[in-house]
């Protein structure tokens, strides 16, 4: 950096004596050159797009990837690599792309179906275990794919030339333009073929064609930088030609890299959040997120129905997002966060009409905790909390850690902290007692909530399995059989049930609170998604 700015000086010095106009480009020339330097609060999993299931994995695909749509500053969905934004034809189930001629990859290479192709093949194969398969579960012959019953070839994601996509699906699906801006992206298929499975495990075993191209990241760095894609069909308007990116884990030090100067954007936890809350630079959002405990159904203790419903009485969720976050997150009423949807007829947001379904009641708790011991035909029981090693999540923890033992006797919880990939994979194998999870949702349903719960998902970690439930899924998910209004109808019956049934017990919704410098513009938040690098400039 002192290097740069001793050069700076000197060009100055020079365009100073050849007159004001090239020193005004100069000073544009090093805007554009300035590095943004910002944080992210955990360590990225995979920089594949097709099995990308965490956060913080999402965050970096997001700002080096692009999908067939993508989303405008203000979080609107626009043409991406496709040329335009289509209407489906034969009853909303045909979707035909053009590809963009100056879509391009990294390297030069052109973007064509066939890659699209093969991440949507590889999202699907049961051969990925990619935690993200059911966003493409109305694509045409998904569930026989997902089965092993047919190859991914027969999927309903076909190129018929280079440059046209077909997606076919096997019902409506209103909402599919909102996973293909956020959640759908291609995969380089020469570099999927050489590394198979390995793709995306650094970045060079892999390759973007979004705004900027990924580099320095090994899979497990905790820094790594985002360099401006020459080759981005849009890169003349990326403004900014490098982000560098650094994971912080503890929201103290991020405060105090910001207030130095040293990046200039940062997210915001806790205490942080309080002392900021007159700065003009911070800027907070509740977000498409709900945090939730997973009870694992497969082993004894945590499958009783008793178990899980003592411990969603114990918890105070107006206590815990007031007092221990502090960050602006909002106590959950069920499973589904606010601003997840609307009644098509009244206009009603989800979560009021649905209504709060949660309560504080140590004493219920320890009655139904006494009861389910009785069951159980135990006395004590010794259980494992499975977190992030992110500051918000131990101490989340640790305030559960404190009210189950507090009501719920005989009962020892231990906190597992590790980092999210870690804590991922043990969830996906089911190695765990309860986990403290979450899910971001790309578009607004609830449906994508629900899942979590059905016995039939690939994202359910608890393997929760009941008949009723999953049968209000599918219900649900056949679009072709019921109005809007009906299909509304159930998913409100689905998270009643789920949420009374304690099948998942929802904490609260998250908030997410940014610092942003005043000497940077374009970057914007919406509840569905954060800020894109590639609208940001220096003012």
């Amino acid at each position: 950096m002192k290097k740069l700015m001793g050069l700076g000086f000197g060009l100055l010095a020079v365009a100073a004596l050849a007159g004001c106009g090239s020193t005004a480009a100069q000073t544009s020339a090093d805007k554009a050159n300035k590095a943004l330097s910002v944080t992210m609060v955990g360590n990225p999993a995979t920089a594949d797009p097709a099995i990308s299931g965490d956060s913080n994995s999402s965050s970096l695909i997001a700002q080096t990837e692009e999908g067939l749509y993508t989303l405008d500053k203000n979080g609107k969905v626009i043409a991406g690599i496709a040329e335009k934004v289509v209407k489906p034809t034969k009853n909303g189930t045909v979707y035909t792309f053009k590809i963009k001629k100056t879509a391009k990859w990294a390297n030069g290479d052109p973007v064509t179906a066939q890659d699209f192709v093969t991440s949507f093949d590889w999202q699907v194969n049961p051969k990925s275990k990619s935690q993200v398969a059911n966003k493409l579960k109305y694509l045409k012959n998904y569930d026989a794919v997902q089965a092993g019953k047919k190859a991914p070839s027969a999927l309903g994601a076909k190129a018929l030339d280079k440059s046209t996509l077909q997606l076919t699906l096997s019902k409506p699906q209103p909402w599919l333009p909102d996973i293909l801006a956020t959640a759908a992206y291609p995969m380089k298929t020469s570099l999927f073929n050489k590394y198979g499975s390995k793709y995306g495990t650094s970045a060079e075993k892999t390759l973007s064609e979004g705004p900027y191209k990924l580099v320095g990241w090994s899979g497990a760095a905790d820094s790594w930088s985002y360099v401006k894609n020459p080759h981005y069909w849009n890169a003349k308007n990326v403004k900014i030609s490098k982000v560098n990116v650094q994971v912080v884990k503890d929201p103290g030090t991020s405060a105090s890299l910001f207030k130095s100067g040293k990046v200039q954007e940062t997210v915001l936890s806790g205490q942080y959040i309080k002392q900021n809350a007159n700065n003009p630079e911070m800027n907070t959002t509740l977000n498409s997120s709900m945090r939730f405990l997973e009870f694992n159904d497969k082993k004894t203790v945590t499958h009783n129905t008793k178990v899980r419903q003592a411990f969603s009485y114990v918890v105070d969720r107006n206590a815990l997002t007031k007092n221990v976050l502090q960050d602006g997150s909002a106590a959950a009423k069920s499973l589904i966060p606010s601003g997840d949807g609307n009644d098509p007829t009244t206009g009603k947001d989800f979560s009021e009409d649905v209504g709060n379904l949660l309560s504080y009641n140590p004493k219920k708790a320890t009655e139904l905790w006494n009861q389910a011991k009785k069951e159980l035909g135990i006395k004590k029981a010794n259980l494992e909390l499975l977190t992030a090693d992110t500051d918000e999540q131990k101490h989340v923890a640790q305030y559960l850690q404190q009210q189950a033992q507090k009501y719920l006797p005989g009962l020892s919880i231990t906190i597992k902290s590790m980092p999210l990939a870690q804590q991922i994979a043990k969830g996906a194998a089911g190695n765990f007692d309860i986990d403290l999870d979450g899910w971001t949702t790309d578009w607004r349903d609830p449906a994508d909530f629900l899942q979590m719960a059905d016995g039939t998902s690939s994202v359910n970690f608890t393997k929760w399995d009941n008949a009723h439930f999953t049968n209000l899924m599918k219900q649900v998910d056949d679009t072709a059989s019921h109005t809007t209004q009906q299909r509304w109808d159930l998913l409100k019956q689905a998270d009643t049930y789920v949420t009374k049934q304690a099948g998942l017990v929802p904490l609260y919704q998250q908030a997410k609170a940014h610092l942003v410098s005043k000497s940077v513009g374009g970057l914007k938040y919406t509840m569905m998604s954060d800020a894109q690098y590639k609208y940001a400039y220096w003012k």
